[in-house]
């Protein structure tokens, strides 16, 4: 049995983890945290009940009592990179969904966990249809260098542009190297109307709404066609297959990686 805790149990995005690893047959749910709802059973958020496990806010406290093998980490930008390195420094493999983290404390991550010997998973997304939608968008920029991308969230989500859109961006790069598309002469009569512009030269454009959950199109631009690749995350349950696996692959893992696909393809 691997044993799991969570931390932002009380979120949404906790909640459907929490459900999720309460009825896995190899995994049980020793713990959870949150800023939100201490004390709170976490059965009574799923239906299941009451089954002992209350909502915590030390997170380290909790880790030495309880001894997690994994930890799910669905918190907020400001707390997660302390979470992972606090998970890191007493060997409980961290698998992370919360966005936010730089490039630079991505690698520092990586570093740390690698000269520890902790395994442990980072995902923009854990959804197996967007890992596919940006394999496919990293094979059709071979013959489509122009290409912007579009993502839409909820109205909740606190950062921009999305972890997924930037993961998406960086793979695009990796084939196609810096590209300076569009115009020369372009300017904006509104700050910021033409998106983000990643290094590399890709732009970003992100929706916040409500009603939306999870949402990315990577449109492409060639001679009289345009091609375009869209996810669609329509109900958190999308992204439980991808947990779930995660969660089974990390405890074989030496060391943190960067996007499910590394989980997946490699």
């Amino acid at each position: 049995m691997i044993r799991v805790a969570i931390a932002g149990a009380y979120g949404r995005m906790g909640r459907e983890v929490t459900k999720t690893v309460w009825n896995a047959d190899d995994m049980e749910l020793i713990g959870a945290t949150d800023s939100k709802g201490e004390g709170v059973d976490v059965g009574s958020l799923i239906e299941a009940g009451e089954i002992g496990v209350l909502i915590e806010k030390d997170l380290e406290e909790l880790i030495l009592r309880t001894r997690p093998d994994v930890l799910i980490d669905f918190t907020i930008p400001q707390a997660v990179y302390r979470n992972i390195m606090t998970c890191l420094n007493h060997g409980v493999r961290p698998v992370v969904g919360t966005s936010g983290l730089s490039q630079e404390k991505i690698q520092e991550i990586i570093d740390v966990s690698q000269s520890l010997g902790v395994g442990g998973l980072i995902a923009p997304n854990f959804a197996i249809g967007a890992i596919l939608m940006m394999k496919f968008a990293s094979e059709a920029v071979r013959h489509f260098p122009h290409v912007e991308i579009i993502e839409l969230h909820h109205d909740q989500k606190v950062d921009a542009p999305s972890g997924t859109s930037i993961k998406t961006a960086e793979t695009i790069i990796e084939q196609r190297g810096d590209f300076e598309q569009g115009s020369v002469n372009e300017f904006e009569n509104i700050t910021g109307v033409r998106g983000g512009k990643l290094t590399g030269g890709i732009r970003i454009h992100s929706v916040r709404l409500p009603g939306l959950v999870a949402h990315q199109e990577v449109i492409f631009g060639g001679l009289g066609q345009t091609l375009t690749i869209r996810h669609d995350s329509t109900t958190r349950e999308s992204f439980m297959p991808g947990v779930l696996l995660g969660i089974r692959k990390v405890v074989h893992l030496e060391r943190v990686v960067y996007g499910l696909d590394k989980l997946l393809f490699d």
